[in-house]
């Protein structure tokens, strides 16, 4: 997986915003998958896939493109952090590929971030995916 900057904000900002939820798939973020990868895991365009490895596992919307290489998918950076705390392996539920990639630095030196791409494992989301919260506002409780 290759994670990069959307056209449809600055990181996570305007997320919520209008241009960046009609670009959404099913209300996450979309996951670009060649239709060779896409073919052998019965995954159609607007489908929702699990995206998982061993550091975390999140939903996204697949968009079946030829414009990433077979054996590549490409996921947006910067959707709203959605985790089901629920789900004891806290399925991320709108597309956030953080949850894939390490939080290791370039070096000592520069500090700099290298968490651009991580190995994973694409599948068809099997059952009715749980609903994005990422733009839910918390429940008012009333101070006591």
């Amino acid at each position: 997986m290759i994670s990069g900057q959307p056209e449809t904000r600055l990181h996570s900002q305007f997320d919520a915003g209008s241009f960046s939820r009609e670009r959404k798939v099913k209300d996450r973020e979309a996951l670009l998958i060649n239709p060779q990868d896409a073919a052998p895991r019965n995954i159609l365009d607007g489908d929702v896939v699990i995206v998982k490895n061993e550091r975390g596992q999140c939903l996204a919307g697949a968009r079946i493109t030829d414009d990433v290489r077979p054996g590549v998918v490409f996921l947006w950076t910067g959707a709203t952090f959605d985790p089901d705390l629920s789900d004891a392996n806290h399925l991320e539920r709108h597309g956030n590929p953080n949850v894939l990639t390490h939080d290791l630095r370039t070096s000592r030196l520069s500090q700099g971030p290298a968490a651009q791409s991580a190995l994973v494992d694409v599948a068809k989301y099997a059952g009715e995916p749980p609903p994005v919260q990422a733009f839910v506002p918390p429940i008012r409780t009333s101070a006591g």
